[in-house]
């Protein structure tokens, strides 16, 4: 059964049931620059992670799951980045710029 995750700073836009939580993305309208708006959420609530960001002004606008249970995303200024699931870190990334 689902978690009930309330949102941070705006609206959920995307979340993704995974056995150790729930990733969710708020949506990056109106959400704080300096922050993370894509995080993984244990069954209680609390915050396992915060996605790395690959550089300090941006956020995260499309995310999806992979085969390999790695995380696809892409930023607000045309970075696409793939996340680790266990960590939130940044296993790759590529400018379309």
């Amino acid at each position: 059964m689902p978690i009930e995750i309330s949102p941070l700073y705006t609206k959920i836009a995307v979340r993704i049931e995974l056995r150790k939580g729930t990733v969710v993305m708020e949506s990056p309208e109106g959400f704080p620059v300096g922050e993370s708006n894509i995080y993984m959420l244990a069954a209680n609530g609390d915050t396992l992670w915060k996605a790395e960001k690959p550089k300090p002004n941006t956020l995260f606008t499309k995310v999806k799951l992979n085969e390999d249970s790695s995380i696809s995303t892409f930023t607000s200024d045309a970075q696409f980045c793939d996340l680790d699931t266990e960590t939130g870190k940044i296993i790759s990334s590529s400018n379309f710029r």
